[in-house]
This record gives C-alpha cells, structure tokens and sequence, in this order.
C-alpha cells in the first residue's frame, strides 16, 4: 500500500509539474491556433487595430477639447466617456493578445488576469449603455427641442455618466468576487487555456462554477435587452418624427431612413462581440466537458478546433467597436469635421507665419540683376 501511495503521489507531481510550466503554455497555444502562419496575420491584424484605435479616438478627443464650445455639449461629454471607455479597453485586451501571440503561449493566470476580468466587464458594459444613452440624447432633441436645454444639462448628464461606471464596475467587481470564492483554491495550474482572461477563461480555470457564470448571463441579457428596448425606441420616435415632417409635401423622407439603417448597423457591430459570446457559451460548456474527461489523465487537453475559433474571433471582435466608434459617434458629426478642418488650417497656417519672416530674410538679401544698386 506505502507503495501504491508513493506512486500515486510521484505521478500527482509530474502532472502538476507539467501543468505549471511553460511547456503546457506553448501546448495549449498551438490547440488554438494550430497553424504557425495564422500567428504573424493575427499580430498584424491586432496591431492594426490598436494603432487605429487609439489613433481615432485621441484624434477626436483633441478636436474635442480643443473647439471649446463642443466640450461642454451634452452630446460630446457623453463622447468624451465613451472615448475613454473605448482607449481604456483597447490598452487592456490589445498588449496581452499581442504579447500571447508574439510568445505563442497562453496567458498566464496571475493579478493581471483579474485586472483584466474587472476592466474589461466594466468597458464592455460602460460603453455598451453610454451608447444607449446617446440614442436617448438625440431622441430628446429631435423630438422635444424646446424642452431640450433645460432637460438635459451638463450636471445631470455627469451624473448619469457617473451611475454608468459605477454600474458597469460593480458588475465586473461582483463577478470576479464570485469566482474567487466559488471557484476552487487549490491545484490552480499557473496558465489558462486562453490567449486573454475573458470571463469564460477564468471561469473554466477555477473549475467552471456555476454562479459566476448565471450572474454574468443574467445581468449582460438585462442589461442588453434594456437597451436595445431603449435604442428601438428613439430611433423609431426619431423616424416617425421626421416622417411626419415631410408627409404634407407627399415626401418620403429617405435621408432618415439612411441615418436609421445606419445606426442599427453599427449598433450591431457594437453587439457582435456579446452575439459571439452568447454563441461560444455552450461550445465552450462543450470543451469544458472535453478537458474535464481529459484532464484525468493529461493536463495538456485544450478545447475543440470549433470553440478555439470562436474564442480568437471574440478577441478580434472585442477591438472592433473602439476602432468604429470615435467614427461614428465622433468624427461623422458635421459640426465636429468642420472643427477638425479648422484646426488643421490653423496649424498649417500658423506653421506658414513662422516660416514667412525667414523667408523675407533671404529675399533682403537678394538683389536683382536689372535694379540699379542702392547710392
């Protein structure tokens, strides 16, 4: 029996051993994303995406800032948040994608993964309802003009921004305590099956409780059908709005048809991440299933070829929405190209004016051949 003991202690060792090394990093990497040519691509695309992002988004809070008038409307303070949501999620997801895929290993579980988990549900969900409240904004100045500068104020519009971040890290708080504390404590291998701590990831690591992941899915779809209820609202309000205008001239007023396909459009590529997500939740219940049956025996088991894409299709989505939403919420505004084209005529201008007198300096001296010299 001492033995049989010994044994079985010896070999516990060698898998935990196996488990908390790089080996099994680089193993679990290549479960992913099998062919090594598919690695350069993905850092390609991913840096481009995060040099467009933060390119975008710091181009539009400059033209922001710098108009004066603007940065006190309503509407671009709420950009503004939106803005600093989106920078905030790009400089978390973005470095430890590229740094997994650049090391080809998985990410390793340690505080940066929490860090990680918090912020990342607390953007996600903060610029999911700053954009909800957007629509809000546009509805109540469309549809009650007069009414729209008393209603809406700078002071309540902070507040409201200040309820959306709370919300959205208490969530992210909420969740990252309940995996901690139903997830199991011991014989927690030192890397995750992911190349980014996405709830799912750590929730599979810590041996998939069951209430982290009921209070995510119940408050992302209350939280995503209040506020799909809330852009369907005003943009149909918006619509019937601008429909009535036109129909005593036997008009049909397409230009508000454009602006509304438009922005539900771009609402759905804000929700394609969630979409995926909800979509790989049973595929990942699936490779949890499988890694649990292989775990007893080899720790290396990764997920199915089928739940590895769509966890590399969410991290490309999950930078997409920073990258279109300093566009469409920012610079397709009239009001703020026209800033834009005024501040760069004034650099380029005001760049003019200091090389002008150099300029002047070297035709003083400079005499003309057919002029008669000077005495």
């Amino acid at each position: 029996m001492e033995n049989v003991s010994e044994t079985l202690i010896s070999q516990a060792g060698d898998i935990s051993s196996k488990c908390h090394s790089n080996v099994a990093a680089g193993h679990l990497f290549h479960s992913i994303i099998p062919r090594g040519p598919t690695v350069p691509a993905l850092i390609c695309v991913f840096a481009f995406l995060t040099l467009f992002s933060l390119l975008a988004n710091l181009l539009t809070l400059y033209t922001i800032e710098r108009s004066g008038d603007f940065s006190y409307l309503p509407r671009f303070i709420l950009c503004k948040s939106l803005i600093f949501s989106d920078l905030l999620q790009t400089v978390t997801f973005a470095p430890a994608i590229i740094n997994s895929l650049a090391r080809r290993q998985t990410m390793a579980f340690n505080l940066y993964c929490y860090f990680q988990h918090v912020v990342g549900g607390a953007t996600i969900f903060s610029s999911l309802t700053t954009i909800t409240c957007m629509a809000l904004e546009r509805y109540l100045f469309v549809c009650y003009a007069l009414q729209y500068t008393v209603t809406v104020t700078r002071e309540r519009v902070s507040k409201v921004l200040v309820l959306i971040w709370l919300y959205s890290a208490a969530i992210g708080v909420v969740s990252l305590s309940l995996v901690l504390s139903k997830g199991r404590q011991e014989n927690v291998p030192d890397v995750t099956v992911g190349l980014l701590c996405e709830p799912d990831i750590m929730e599979q690591h810590v041996g998939s409780p069951r209430a982290p992941a009921i209070f995510r899915k119940v408050a992302g779809s209350l939280t995503l059908l209040l506020c799909l209820l809330a852009h369907a609202f005003s943009y149909f309000r918006m619509y019937r709005n601008a429909s009535n205008a036109v129909v005593p001239f036997n008009e049909i007023n397409a230009a508000a048809r454009r602006t509304v396909l438009f922005y539900c459009g771009m609402l759905f590529l804000q929700l394609l991440p969630l979409l995926i997500k909800v979509t790989s939740d049973a595929l990942w219940l699936t490779g949890v299933i499988e890694m649990s049956a292989g775990s007893r025996e080899d720790c290396l088991a990764g997920p199915s070829a089928t739940a590895a894409g769509f966890h590399v299709s969410l991290l490309v989505m999950l930078l997409v929405p920073p990258c279109i939403n300093p566009l469409v919420y920012g610079l397709r505004s009239v009001e703020l190209r026209k800033a834009l084209v005024k501040l760069l005529r004034w650099r380029v201008g005001h760049r003019g004016d200091q090389e002008r007198p150099r300029g002047m300096m070297r035709l003083r001296n400079f005499v003309h051949p057919n002029l008669p010299d000077a005495g």
